[in-house]
């Protein structure tokens, strides 16, 4: 009945597979060369106000999502289980088949075929071989007749089902990618030195994600090159759920921190004008931090001290070094440099200070949960086992017919395997000199 639907035959049809694979190869290339999920002003003012119009109406600036590639890709999915549902009773046919049932008459005419004659009866021709097929790595059945012995085995059988686990690697990729698409997000998270953020700008849309976590930016520090340029810049973050703090660690590009499925990547950063001043009274223990305007002043009024930065070296937007001037009303004020990673000792009366004193920065990050990522890593990895079936393994499968006939019995080797039949001829070479040999000796 299938056999018979043309409705059936279209989806099951090879050649919608092509179109179809053909058709999201171009558009995926076009997705590629033009900026996505942009306003409509960048398209106005690079292709035109018409040709931008024309994108919004197709969907372009956000392509990916767009109804009519998602069609494409459930029309490639529904096209592969049908593909798959038409032709797979056939491969399975030929993995389960009885090797023996086949009728001897036929087996002269397989791909490869060859015969000798024996001085011995069929039943210890038949002995003999069956030990050495075992030994070569075979495992023949047997079926005795009157007139004859049949020995088959076979190896690979289940490499017919290369193709159809690449079918489902696609299919098992595509599934991860719709649970990321409904259970994932990316956006963005802006966080100045030393505060805290518990939720995303989503990318494309005006909305936020709450995290269910907090995450605090501790410190932040850029790298750069003789020229200005940036080098290496590192977060340091902390994630604090209930108020407790879980974890603490740096990322820098390519070094990202995941917690609870969400990942952070270093992706910016900002400069201020305002400084950041640490000073630790070495002997009470005491700490605190202060974000301090350029050429203002702050209090630590616990400690009687006033200071500010004064003054500033800086390559290009970023400041190098810095001069900060501290006082406690009692002694002389004391001016120390300071470069954005050194601390100096200070003393002032009879209190010692280790300060510090650098430019704030904001660390900008993309945040991404996609809970289908590891769905993706499956169908990968199941396609290139699938692959690497359906194009270096074969089905081989190996007849022996022993026959009487006059003064002993005649030996017929025949076979046949589904690919690489130039390796399937060296073999049968190689076994029929091993049985030739081996059977005389």
């Amino acid at each position: 009945m299938q056999k018979h639907n043309a409705i059936w035959q279209f989806f099951a049809s090879v050649k919608l597979a092509l179109v179809t694979i053909s058709l999201l190869a171009v558009t995926s290339i076009i997705g590629t060369l033009i900026p996505q999920k942009k306003p409509f002003a960048f398209y106005a003012g690079e292709y035109g106000d018409q040709l931008a119009r024309l994108f919004h109406v197709l969907d372009i600036p956000d392509m990916y999502s767009s109804w009519w590639f998602v069609s494409l890709l459930a029309l490639l999915c529904f096209n592969l289980i049908i593909c798959s549902l038409d032709r797979f009773p056939a491969a399975w046919k030929q993995i389960t088949a009885d090797g023996l049932a086949r009728p001897t008459d036929r087996l002269a005419t397989l791909p490869t075929s060859t015969s000798w004659q024996v001085a011995t009866g069929i039943s210890a021709t038949a002995n003999r071989l069956t030990d050495l097929l075992r030994d070569d790595g075979w495992k023949p059945a047997r079926k005795d007749q009157p007139d004859h012995t049949l020995l088959f085995c076979q190896k690979g059988a289940w490499t017919r089902t290369g193709v159809y686990i690449v079918h489902a690697s696609i299919l098992v990729i595509f599934l991860g990618g719709v649970i990321g698409a409904i259970g994932g997000f990316k956006g963005s998270m802006v966080i100045p030195e030393t505060m805290q953020r518990d939720r995303v700008a989503l990318f494309g849309s005006q909305s936020f994600e709450n995290l269910g976590f907090t995450v605090r930016c501790n410190s932040f520090l850029v790298d750069f090159y003789p020229n200005g340029a940036p080098k290496d810049y590192v977060s340091s973050l902390t994630i604090i759920e209930d108020g407790k703090e879980i974890l603490t660690r740096e990322i820098r590009v390519n070094d990202p921190l995941t917690y609870r499925g969400i990942t952070f990547y270093q992706s910016s950063y900002q400069s201020f004008q305002d400084f950041l001043i640490t000073i630790e009274n070495t002997a009470a223990d005491l700490r605190e931090s202060f974000i301090v305007e350029f050429q203002k002043q702050e209090r630590w009024p616990e400690e009687g001290l006033r200071f500010g930065v004064i003054n500033a070296r800086a390559m290009g937007q970023s400041v190098v070094s810095s001069k900060l001037w501290i006082s406690d009303d009692q002694s002389a004020p004391v001016t120390v440099w300071l470069d954005k990673t050194d601390t100096a000792e200070v003393q002032l009366g009879e209190r010692n200070y280790l300060v510090g004193a650098r430019q704030m920065y904001t660390t900008g990050l993309q945040v991404a949960k996609d809970p289908g990522v590891w769905w993706v890593y499956a169908g990968c990895s199941l396609m290139l086992i699938g692959l690497y079936i359906a194009f270096f393994t074969s089905h081989r499968r190996l007849w022996v017919l022993v026959s009487a006939a006059d003064n002993g019995a005649t030996v017929l080797l025949a076979g046949s395997a589904n690919k690489n039949r130039p390796g399937f001829t060296r073999t049968m070479e190689e076994l029929e000199q091993l049985l030739r040999t081996e059977q005389h000796d």
